[in-house]
């Protein structure tokens, strides 16, 4: 009995060595496959959030704007204009606006090409929101916990301008959503990138191109070259903090990217490229950075 009992007590750490290996291995893959299953879950989490929020503000649908008149009307004002006014009245700031309507025959061919390759350069292509960048977007803010500005097209920030705040809340951006697909079953393309040229803000109190080429460069929006284009475009993500006399490297590096793309889609030949850098460089010369400058983002 002795011996017995003594050679299972050899046995027994055995076989408990193996099971420990054995629940060990198990463990590594339960822990791989929570890791595999993490990003899935994060994913649905993201998009069920997403949905619980166009179903919270479809109840507001009927309350939001028509987009039907401006087919052949032109906003007198946005919320963007207002909201601005609003706030140089608590500055105690005189409320400056400057803007003057132009259709896009009269915006040089190269300028509007910048802001599209920008902006937006689906915009033929969409209906009105990018849904792969959204999603982007939307994993990239759960992340930081807050929105950014991308996955914005040309119409959410149109739609945005002309109706909303430039807070960056989920349910603004709901809003956003339908009024964009408003803008889009109501108007055609052309129309909708008209409005955006003439309402968009480009400097403190200056909105659309017609008042931003005169303001920053003395010149019609006809006239723009594909450098001047291309600044008024770099100008867009901030833009009464990035104008050509700011000294903002942000603005500059944006710019040439934008000349860049230009040729990259043949817009610009070679030849046409290289006078734009160097008319880039000839504009934004001699200004000193300002270090306090904050590169901001908007939804």
């Amino acid at each position: 009995m002795k011996l017995s009992q003594s050679g299972t007590s050899k046995v027994k750490p055995a076989n408990t060595g193996k099971t420990k290996l054995a629940t060990t291995g198990k463990a590594k893959q339960v822990g791989k496959a929570s890791k595999r299953g993490g990003g899935g879950l994060v994913r649905t989490l993201l998009m069920v959030g997403f949905l619980g929020l166009v179903v919270f503000v479809s109840y507001e649908y009927t309350r939001l704007p028509d987009a039907a008149p401006l087919l052949k009307q032109n906003p007198k004002t946005t919320a963007l204009m207002e909201q601005r006014a609003q706030e140089a009245k608590e500055a105690g700031r005189k409320v400056r606006r400057t803007q003057s309507w132009v259709g896009l025959s009269n915006v040089s061919k190269h300028a509007i090409d910048a802001v599209l390759l920008s902006e937006d350069a689906s915009f033929y292509l969409h209906e009105g929101v990018d849904t792969k960048e959204l999603e982007n977007a939307l994993e990239d803010a759960m992340r930081k916990g807050k929105l950014g500005r991308g996955a914005s097209t040309i119409t959410q920030q149109l739609a945005k301008n002309l109706w909303l705040s430039t807070d960056r809340s989920l349910l603004r951006k709901g809003k956003e959503l339908i009024l964009a697909h408003r803008l889009e079953t109501s108007l055609p393309k052309n129309r909708i990138l008209s409005l955006y040229l003439n309402v968009v803000e480009w400097g403190n109190g200056v909105y659309g191109i017609e008042a931003g080429a005169r303001e920053h460069f003395g010149i019609p929006a006809s006239q723009l070259t594909p450098a001047q284009g291309a600044i008024l475009a770099a100008m867009l993500p901030a833009p009464r903090k990035r104008s050509p006399s700011s000294g903002s490297k942000a603005l500059e590096k944006r710019a040439h990217w934008i000349i860049e793309q230009m040729e990259a889609v043949k817009r610009l030949d070679a030849g046409q490229a290289r006078v734009a850098h160097a008319e880039i460089e000839q504009i934004l010369s001699g200004k000193k950075p300002d270090a306090s400058e904050e590169e901001v983002e908007g939804a």
